[in-house]
C-alpha cells in the first residue's frame, strides 16, 4: 500500500517536531541553514554544498543531512518526515520515480517560471520529462544515470560477438552459453527487477502503465501488444539458462560485478559507475588491471532484433520542499547546483554522471569516462519507468509476478500483473 494514504502515527510527528526544533535551532544567528537531504556518497555532496554556500555571498549555508543507502528507505524516511510537514526538509534529493508521488501529495514546492528557465536550460531530455509533473517543474534535474552492457572484450571475442554493432538479449545469452561464462544482471526481488523489466518491455515497444494522469484509474498494460510476455520469455531463457550467474534471483548491482570480473564474468548490465569502481579498486589492488583492460562497453542490448532498445533511465533530482522556511533561498541553492561548472566537478568527485549535456563534452570528463558519448546518447533516448504517484505499488506488483527470472511464465505473467496492478491501486488486495 502506498504510504502516503497512511496516517503518520505519534511518534512520527514528535519526531518531526525535534527536528523542526534542531533547524530553528541552527539558523538563529548567521545566514539561513538550508538543510540539504542526500543519499550517502564519497564527500561529494558535502563539497558541492560548501561551494554553494560560498558563492551565494553569505545569503544561505547548506547543511548536508544523509538518508538511508537505497531508494526505498530514503523515499520512506522522507514521506515520513513530510506527511508530519516537518520545516527542518529545505531540499531533498530525490529518485525521478518518487517525484510524481511527493508532487501529488504537495510535498514539493514548483519552480516559478523564471526559475524553469536556468534549472532545464542544456539538461537532458529524459531527465527534465523526469522532473516535471503536470507541466511544471516540480524537482531539477541533478545527476542522470543510466544502465550499460558491459563485456569482457576477450569473450565477446572468443564468441564471435560484435558489441559495437546493436546486440539482442538471446545473442548475449547464446555467446555467454558458448563460452561457459554469464550474462549478470541485477535480479534480487527489488527495484533492479522492475528496471530490468521495464527496459525489456520499452525495448518491445511496450509500456507496464498508461494513462498515468488518471490516478488509481490507470491502466495496466504489459499484456498489450505482446511486450510482457516478450519481456518474460527473455527472463525466463536467461533464468534457466547456463549464461545465469549462481546468484540471478538474488543479486544486486554489486553482486553482478562481482560475477562479471571472476573466472565466470562475460557479460553484464549495470549502471555507469561500474567502470570507475573496478578502475578504484584496482588503483587499491584489490583488481588486477588485465581485467579493467579486459572491459568493454555498449548499448543496452535490443528486446527485439531491429528495435530501437530504451536504456533505462535513474539518477537524482532535487526538489524544494514546501514546507521549509527559506524556499526562495533554497531554490538558489539548486540553481547553483546544476551549474555547468558545478556538475562537472560533482561529476569528477562523485564519479556520479550528471544530467547536463554539454558535461559529457568536457575534456576532463572525457578522461575520466572514456564511454561518455554512449552514456550521453543512451541518456538522451532512455526510456523511463512508470511515471505516477502510485508508483511504488506499480513496481511491487511487478516484481512479485516476475520474480525469480527462471520461473516467470510468458503466458500468464504479464495478465496477473495487469491484475495485480489494478487490484492494489482499487484496495482490492494487498501486497
Amino acid at each position: 500500500m502506498n504510504l502516503l494514504s497512511r496516517r503518520p502515527g505519534l511518534w512520527v510527528v514528535a519526531l518531526a517536531l525535534v527536528a523542526s526544533a534542531i533547524g530553528c535551532g541552527s539558523a538563529k544567528s548567521g545566514p539561513p541553514v538550508l538543510n540539504w537531504y542526500v543519499p550517502p556518497d564519497n564527500g561529494a555532496y558535502q563539497k558541492l554544498a560548501d561551494r554553494c554556500s560560498r558563492a551565494s555571498g553569505g545569503a544561505y549555508r547548506v547543511k548536508v543531512s544523509v538518508l538511508p543507502t537505497d531508494a526505498s528507505g530514503q523515499r520512506e524516511q522522507l514521506v515520513r518526515r513530510l506527511a508530519a510537514k516537518d520545516s527542518s526538509i529545505d531540499v531533498m534529493a530525490l529518485d525521478p520515480v518518487f517525484v510524481p508521488e511527493f508532487a501529488e501529495a504537495k510535498f514539493l514546492r514548483p519552480f516559478t517560471a523564471a526559475e524553469t528557465g536556468p534549472l532545464v536550460d542544456g539538461m537532458l531530455r529524459s531527465a527534465v520529462e523526469s522532473s516535471t509533473w503536470r507541466n511544471r517543474l516540480v524537482a531539477a534535474p541533478f545527476r542522470a544515470n543510466t544502465q550499460l552492457l558491459w563485456y569482457r572484450k576477450s569473450i565477446a571475442a572468443k564468441a564471435g560477438l560484435d558489441p559495437t554493432r546493436p546486440v539482442t538479449w538471446d545473442q548475449l545469452i547464446d555467446a555467454a552459453e558458448q563460452t561457459h561464462r554469464t550474462v549478470a544482471v541485477p535480479a534480487k526481488r527489488y527495484e533492479g527487477i522492475t528496471v530490468w523489466v521495464n527496459g525489456l518491455v520499452a525495448g518491445a515497444g511496450g509500456a507496464i502503465v498508461e494513462d498515468v494522469e488518471k490516478g488509481i484509474d490507470l491502466k495496466a498494460t504489459l499484456t498489450r501488444g505482446g511486450a510482457g510476455k516478450r519481456a518474460a520469455e527473455v527472463m525466463r531463457r536467461l533464468g534457466r539458462s547456463s549464461a545465469a550467474p549462481p546468484n540471478l534471483a538474488t543479486s544486486i548491482e554489486d553482486d553482478t560485478r562481482v560475477t562479471f570480473q571472476s573466472d565466470l564474468g562475460g557479460f553484464m548490465i549495470n549502471w555507469t559507475y561500474a567502470h570507475g569502481a573496478a578502475a578504484e579498486a584496482v588503483g587499491k589492488g584489490q583488481l588486477s588491471q588485465a581485467i579493467l583492460d579486459d572491459y568493454g562497453w555498449a548499448r543496452y542490448p535490443q528486446t527485439d532484433a531491429g528495435t530501437v532498445s530504451k536504456p533505462p533511465f535513474g539518477g537524482i533530482s532535487l526538489g524544494v520542499s514546501a514546507y521549509g522556511k527559506h524556499t526562495a533561498q533554497a531554490a538558489r541553492a539548486v540553481q547553483c547546483a546544476g551549474t555547468l561548472e558545478n556538475q562537472i566537478t560533482y561529476l569528477l568527485e562523485s564519479k556520479e554522471t550528471t544530467a547536463k549535456a554539454a558535461a559529457y563534452d568536457d575534456p576532463r570528463v572525457r578522461e575520466a569516462l572514456p564511454m561518455a558519448e554512449l552514456i550521453k546518447q543512451s541518456l538522451d533516448e532512455a526510456g523511463p519507468r512508470p511515471r505516477t504517484p502510485y508508483y511504488n505499488d506499480v513496481s511491487a506488483s511487478v516484481q512479485r509476478k516476475y520474480h525469480p527470472p527462471a520461473d516467470v511464465d510468458p503466458n500468464t505473467a504479464p495478465r496477473d500483473t495487469d491484475t495485480l496492478i489494478t487490484g492494489v491501486l482499487h484496495d482490492e488486495v494487498l501486497l
